[in-house]
């Protein structure tokens, strides 16, 4: 049995700087995960594949899956003819802006690699990766990056480790497609150069307007969030969920025990960035 964890992922920043003729968008993203998220267990045996945990409710094990389609297409491209009972322990909200289903994906492809000795730096692994979605070259490596192109063109950053964060959903999900839908095409620059925290806080998310726009909540989530007084607050990817990082773990379970009580219906997840 391997076990292989499948962090959270936020952006610290988002530039959507266009839109392109495959359909896709050009970004630049500030990758950063996190310490907790989904796991996946996996062993050679009868294919199977079963969903356990608190949002497992939320997806169907018999329909398409990118824990699925990641085992199916590393098959293919490695040529190897076994098969896997898979289970995926869902603790991330779905349809949430934080990578789950590409963090699922990525984790499998990983854990795959380990039973059959395969490097994570290996080029057909990123290949496996990038078929499968824009983030999940990220969430292969996992780690502090720049992201450019459709955010699969990866420049590893240093910095921003062990700092408490707090992440916030209002039960509310939102589609991807549909948010970057309503992107008004304004390109409003790149991401500026310096420190990781630094290049975080000039930024922005443009995708914020319109995921806001569809879901009203997550002004709330900011507002709570920036009240805590924050290193930093923003809506994550293509939302709803929204972190704040502190200067401290007490900071970050001070706003997290206030969220809560005003709002119990809402997730919350305290961690650190890894």
């Amino acid at each position: 049995m391997i076990r292989e964890p499948a962090p959270a992922k936020i952006n610290l920043a988002l530039h959507v700087r266009r839109r392109r003729a495959d359909g896709y968008h050009e970004l630049e993203t500030l990758f950063a995960f996190l310490r907790h998220g989904d796991e996946i267990r996996l062993q050679p045996g009868p294919a199977s594949f079963t969903i356990d945990g608190p949002f497992a409710a939320g997806l169907d094990p018999s329909a398409d899956n990118l824990v699925t389609s990641a085992a199916s297409i590393f098959a293919q491209r490695f040529a190897i003819e076994q098969d896997y009972a898979i289970t995926l322990t869902k603790n991330l909200p779905i349809a949430s802006g934080i990578g789950g289903g590409s963090a699922d994906a990525a984790a499998t492809l990983r854990a795959l690699a380990r039973l059959h000795d395969i490097p994570l730096e290996d080029a057909t692994l990123f290949a496996c990766a990038d078929t499968l979605g824009s983030d999940v070259p990220a969430c292969l490596y996992g780690r502090n990056a720049l992201g450019t192109g459709r955010g699969e063109q990866l420049e590893p950053l240093d910095g921003l480790t062990d700092i408490p964060v707090l992440l916030v959903n209002p039960n509310v999900a939102l589609s991807t497609a549909t948010v970057f839908q309503r992107w008004d095409g304004i390109d409003r620059g790149a991401i500026p150069d310096g420190a990781m925290l630094d290049r975080a806080r000039a930024g922005r998310n443009d995708l914020e307007p319109p995921a806001r726009f569809l879901a009203p909540a997550i002004g709330a989530v900011l507002d709570r969030l920036e009240a805590g007084d924050p290193l930093l607050a923003r809506m994550s990817g293509s939302g709803a969920t929204c972190f704040a990082l502190y200067d401290s773990v007490d900071a970050r379970s001070a706003a997290a025990a206030q969220i809560r009580a005003a709002q119990p219906d809402w997730w919350c997840l305290e961690s650190t960035l890894a």
